[in-house]
């Protein structure tokens, strides 16, 4: 992986294990866990995020439910397919584990990459400006990651002229929501969606627009 790939995609999360480590698969003799970590908002609720973690990480840290843990990593997405369908999924892939630092922002992230799908816009029924955004950021072995961003305000004003292939480069925390998936037939399922809710835009990474930043209080 080279030092754009390395750098276009930064996460770092502090939080809760509330489940324990499962093992799901090998790549070149490595293999991986899931979990999922509890991370807390300033509003006292929480995103729980799944993240996946390799056998070696675990050989020198253990982790088990209940332990609070800062890792850093890349938040990355894979299809799994089901059937003659195919649904994208979201996790965080653990690079490393560092010493706990309460000093730091217990859920961080910052990608770089380029709008794959035509920005929606759309207001709430309480006026709330919102604006969703597909990006797609590289990786090594000619892999992309799409990472569904939300946007607020004039965040979303801003984003929603950008065109299908513009670069984009956006700061802001993992969260996760869960809705009610209607399925036909009087059919339902609560499901659970992960995204990165946006607290600051730069059109490009040589910042020739400057970023726009919005207040805190608007996305949490």
């Amino acid at each position: 992986m080279n030092y754009e790939q390395m750098n276009n995609n930064k996460l770092q999360l502090i939080g809760t294990v509330i489940k324990e480590p499962v093992y799901t698969h090998e790549v070149f003799g490595e293999g991986f866990y899931e979990t999922v970590v509890a991370v807390p908002r300033l509003s006292e609720q929480q995103d729980c995020i799944p993240i996946t973690i390799s056998d070696r990480l675990l050989a020198r840290h253990e982790v088990k439910v209940g332990d609070k843990i800062n890792l850093v990593g890349q938040f990355r997405s894979y299809n799994k397919v089901d059937g003659d369908k195919s649904k994208l999924l979201l996790t965080a892939f653990v690079r490393d584990l560092l010493p706990m630092d309460e000093t730091v922002c217990p859920n961080l992230i910052e990608i770089t990459g380029f709008i794959c799908k035509q920005p929606i816009y759309r207001t709430t029924p309480f006026k709330r400006e919102i604006c969703d955004v597909l990006i797609a950021v590289n990786r090594a072995y000619n892999k992309s990651d799409y990472i569904p961003c939300i946007m607020w305000g004039r965040n979303a004003r801003f984003v929603q002229n950008m065109k299908v292939g513009e670069k984009l480069t956006v700061i802001g925390r993992i969260q996760s929501r869960t809705y009610v998936k209607n399925l036909g037939d009087d059919r339902s399922e609560e499901r659970v969606a992960y995204e990165v809710s946006v607290s600051k835009i730069n059109p490009n990474e040589h910042d020739s627009f400057g970023a726009v930043e919005i207040a805190s209080s608007e996305i949490d």
